[in-house]
């Protein structure tokens, strides 16, 4: 609910400074049907990690790559390019042996049916949401749509913030801060590369997240990751690398550019 907040106030001020118009009514109810989709996928999210491990609930939640390609054709319109198909399983595939010496122990007082069941709902939001960022990010600017983004659920859960939580300890702000303005900045740069390529190729590209969760459990847990996880994120790079490859010839032979000038560079 903070962090909604937060995110909110700075959206608001990014939008306020840049002067930038109120969208449509049209416009309007499309940004908050969204907002309500991407508050549910969270809801969902943050409910199944009170449920599972956090590598099992990373690892389904990576699960909304593969549902990308079917939603984007339904709701876009786009292709289902096989290539893309392809690295998102093989993507997917990384991720499932990255995580397979994780302990199959349950913790006490959970249900890791629900979290389960969780997760994958929030996977799906998440992918429409995505597609539906894709589909309004061509025509509008990313402040705007930052803004709904994080000012909707912000607006929706003030009976929760203040309600229920109260205002925070002094010394929790900063992080809340932080919190808000990480989650803005998130939103503001998926709107740019969702503007930009199609949602299936940016798609695999989510797993690289599995590689900074890896990096922050290091620095800040001191947790050492296993050979599975090191393999799993060379499958990972190597998944991203065929879809962004790919993509490049495609437009070189769209453009009738030589497909290997880049390498007499």
């Amino acid at each position: 609910a903070w962090r909604f907040l937060f995110g909110g106030l700075i959206a608001l001020a990014v939008f306020l400074a840049q002067k930038r118009p109120m969208p449509k009514w049209p416009a309007i109810r499309f940004h908050s049907a969204r907002s309500l989709v991407h508050l549910f996928c969270a809801f969902t999210f943050f409910y199944g990690l009170t449920q599972l491990r956090l590598a099992e609930a990373t690892t389904l939640g990576f699960t909304a790559a593969l549902m990308v390609a079917p939603i984007a054709r339904i709701i876009v319109g786009e292709q289902i390019k096989p290539i893309a198909l392809l690295a998102a399983l093989v993507g997917f595939c990384g991720v499932a042996l990255a995580v397979s010496g994780q302990s199959d122990e349950v913790r006490e007082g959970t249900n890791r049916l629900l979290g389960v069941a969780s997760i994958l709902c929030s996977a799906v939001a998440y992918a429409t949401g995505l597609v539906l960022l894709r589909l309004r990010a061509r025509t509008e600017d990313a402040t705007t749509i930052a803004l709904f983004t994080n000012g909707v659920p912000a607006l929706i859960l003030l009976p929760v913030t203040f309600g229920l939580l109260g205002f925070p300890a002094a010394i929790d702000i900063p992080f809340l801060l932080l919190l808000g303005l990480l989650g803005y900045v998130v939103w503001f740069l998926m709107t740019l590369a969702y503007g930009r390529a199609p949602a299936q190729q940016l798609a695999p590209i989510e797993y690289t997240a599995l590689i900074w969760s890896a990096v922050i459990g290091l620095v800040f847990f001191d947790e050492i990751p296993g050979w599975q996880l090191w393999a799993g994120a060379v499958i990972v790079i190597a998944a991203c690398l065929i879809v962004a490859v790919s993509d490049r010839f495609e437009t070189r032979r769209k453009t009738k550019m030589p497909l290997s000038s880049d390498f007499a560079d």
